[in-house]
């Protein structure tokens, strides 16, 4: 699981910079167009910060318990594809009820850090 983790964390942090940079010169237009700059912003950030939180944990694996590991690092996933999933979309169509699938991939988000300070406080 470990090496899920941590694969999943470098592909996403290199998918970060290459959405960042194609969205901050290919995509520019589109995105003044739709007045979605920061929002777009704020979707690269966040998947960049889970995608390091997935290597951490994948670093961490071998010292907390393996389902603690497992809850934050799908926590972690589930959040980037709905939290900055849906920023991506909503930054691209203007479409604004995108903006309420944000929220659920917050609270997965929430819900891994919880787990991993769980799991350090209980396993470290």
């Amino acid at each position: 699981m470990h090496k899920l983790f941590l694969l999943t964390g470098t592909l996403l942090s290199m998918l970060s910079v290459m959405i960042g940079a194609f969205g901050a010169h290919a995509l520019k237009a589109t995105l003044e167009a739709n007045q979605r700059i920061e929002t777009f912003e704020t979707a690269v950030r966040y998947q960049f910060y889970h995608a390091l939180g997935l290597i951490l944990l994948g670093i961490l694996y071998a010292h907390l318990p393996p389902k603690v590991i497992a809850l934050a690092g799908y926590s972690f996933i589930v959040g980037t594809l709905l939290f900055s999933g849906s920023l991506y979309i909503l930054s691209f169509t203007g479409i604004s009820k995108w903006g309420a699938v944000t929220p659920l991939g917050g609270l997965a988000f929430i819900m891994g850090w919880a787990a991993l300070a769980w799991g350090i406080a209980k396993g470290v």
